[in-house]
């Protein structure tokens, strides 16, 4: 697996850090071949530091983030969200290959199964009327809600307009 390392907000790893997040992720290359790419990110925001992990490998994409007033702590917090979501995807995949030879990994940083994905109990249809993304943004605002999908009246297209942590938007346009 390549890794690439940044540094953003005036953080400045270590050496040490770095080979600490190397070795760790070293351990992940079971579950991917050697054009993986993990893309990790050291930022300082005020008082804490946060981590962002992003692993994509053939059109797979697993990422996590991660805050705490301790980077060491992040990696080790950071690493098993991670394994829990390449073990979902593998076992996502080996349900639909019932039958067929799967290799099982024993866990790096889990330390109990992975539970169920919760059923989807609700399902909502509704109409997407073209709008403006001003507009949209007024719809997120007054509906209260975190999202909002809507049909671009500039694109043509389904985009979906959200609200950051930081309070900002957000908007994915989807290409299809």
């Amino acid at each position: 697996m390549k890794i690439e390392i940044l540094e953003r907000g005036g953080y400045k790893a270590a050496k040490r850090m770095k080979t600490v997040i190397e070795d760790k992720l070293a351990k992940l290359d079971k579950y991917f071949d050697d054009e993986a790419t993990a893309k990790v990110v050291f930022i300082k925001v005020a008082k804490q530091d946060k981590l962002e992990i992003t692993i994509s490998s053939k059109g797979l994409l697993f990422r996590c983030e991660v805050a705490s007033d301790n980077m060491y702590n992040n990696i080790d917090y950071a690493l098993p969200k991670l394994e829990k979501q390449i073990v979902r995807y593998n076992e996502k995949k080996k349900d639909k290959k019932k039958g067929k030879n799967v290799i099982e990994f024993p866990f790096e940083f889990l330390e109990e199964t992975p539970e169920e994905l919760p059923a989807i109990y609700k399902t909502k249809t509704f109409d997407l009327d073209p709008m403006l993304i001003d507009d949209a943004r007024f719809a997120i605002e007054r509906l209260g809600h975190d999202f909002f999908a809507f049909l671009n009246a500039e694109s043509g297209r389904v985009n979906i307009i959200y609200r950051r942590r930081d309070g900002k938007f957000g908007l994915i346009d989807l290409k299809y």
